[in-house]
């Protein structure tokens, strides 16, 4: 009987009439709509996926993911017994010293301030050297012995700065007189580098750690900060270690993970995953009780079939599951066509980046995908249930139709 019932389903689904043309055009337009639903909510949580994982890399490979300093303006006397001890944590891969401070840099075009960083051999524990633009990352002295220096490309260019180019770094306590002259260090520009995040293309400078506690005064083993890289970078890693340390370091130290120190970043990205889904969601929840009007038409064209079926002794049950089958092939085909769709988009996008942004605005020149297999696996489901509680009214109305009236039907 099962088949039976899946046989005339799908011959009704099928039905090519002469009077069914708007039956069909109805029919197609469900379809349509399913199609755009699914389409349009994988696509965008595949692009809220491909936000979310660029920015987190380029913030996770910018900065450290832990950082320790002190609440006071003292800095950090005995760095390398303190990093020791972080080194014996299970899960932290290396801690560094770092000196971190604010400057001027001057090239021979313009002057500009940033935050200059110096960390030993300009080994930052981060991944910045991936977004090097222009010459290498190398923070080793030249010929003339000026220490190398790597800048941020819209502070490159605010100063005019280019690789090879002598970059000044000064600095001064209080106001400047003839007794109170600022400290100065001269550095060559060796490499530019470029996140596509203003904040930290346009105010960042690294370096090697010896010069800047120069500029600042400390000794070698004092620093402003320990910046520390965890073995796997995932959030809950860096919670339990970041719980660690704030519970087992006194004042006057302080520690801050990434998410904290760019919380402003994250949440932003956050809002957009929460956001996103729920409002297209909306076009699949329209899409499938549009099918409630058009599993009816579907009910009222075949209502002698139905007569007929029930006086041949086919149960309720059956008819119902009839027309029940009939609307889940629509939502079928809207699901297939809009995976495809979707799948489609993602292979284009992630080929040939057709749709541009405004790096400014949005951290990146264009929109990237990430398709999850979790996200169509739950796009499935929904979208089945959804019609599958949509298709049940008009369905239900066809199996308690009444045999002798709809043998009279039209007359």
């Amino acid at each position: 009987m099962k088949r039976f019932e899946w046989a005339l389903a799908s011959r009704y689904f099928r039905g090519r009439r002469k009077e069914s043309r708007f039956l069909s055009f109805i029919k197609l337009m469900a379809i349509a709509g399913v199609a755009i639903g699914a389409a349009g909510l994988l696509i965008s949580l595949s692009i809220v996926h491909g936000f979310k994982s660029t920015i987190n890399e380029k913030v996770v490979g910018f900065a450290p993911h832990i950082t320790i300093q002190t609440l006071t303006s003292e800095p950090i006397f005995r760095a390398d017994t303190l990093r020791t001890h972080i080194e014996k944590i299970n899960g932290v891969e290396r801690v560094l010293p770092a000196v971190i401070g604010e400057v001027m840099l001057q090239s021979r075009i313009d002057i500009s301030g940033a935050i200059l960083k110096g960390v030993p051999g300009g080994e930052d524990i981060t991944a910045l050297e991936q977004y090097l633009e222009m010459g290498e990352f190398n923070t080793a002295p030249d010929s003339a012995g000026r220490p190398g220096i790597i800048l941020g490309r819209r502070l490159a260019e605010q100063i005019g700065a280019e690789p090879g180019g002598t970059v000044t770094a000064f600095r001064i306590e209080g106001v400047p007189t003839p007794f109170n002259t600022p400290d100065l260090v001269q550095f060559h520009l060796s490499g530019i580098y470029e996140t596509g995040i203003d904040r930290f293309d346009e105010g960042f400078a690294l370096t090697e750690i010896t010069p800047v506690r120069g500029l600042y005064h400390l000794g070698q083993l004092q620093a402003t900060s320990l910046d520390i890289r965890i073995l796997n970078p995932d959030r809950a890693s860096i919670e339990r270690i970041y719980n660690e340390l704030a519970t087992t370091l006194e004042y006057p130290f302080t520690v801050e993970t990434i998410y904290q120190r760019y919380r402003n970043i994250f949440a932003w990205i956050d809002l957009q995953e929460q956001t996103i889904p729920f409002v297209i969601s909306v076009m699949i929840i329209i899409a499938a009780f549009n099918l409630i009007g058009t599993v009816l038409m579907m009910v009222l064209e075949r209502v002698r079939d139905i007569g007929i079926l029930k006086t041949m002794g086919t149960r309720s049950g059956a008819i119902r599951r009839i027309f029940l089958l009939e609307g889940m092939f629509v939502a079928t085909t809207g699901l297939i066509i809009g995976i495809g769709i979707a799948l489609l988009f993602n292979w284009i996008q992630s080929t040939w980046q057709l749709i541009p942004l405004a790096e400014e605005n949005y951290y990146m020149s264009y929109a990237p995908v990430e398709p999850h297999a979790t996200d169509f696996l739950m796009v499935i489901a929904v979208t089945y249930l959804l019609c599958a509680l949509a298709s049940w009214i008009p369905a239900r109305f066809a199996a308690k139709t009444d045999p002798v009236s709809v043998l009279s039907f039209g007359r």
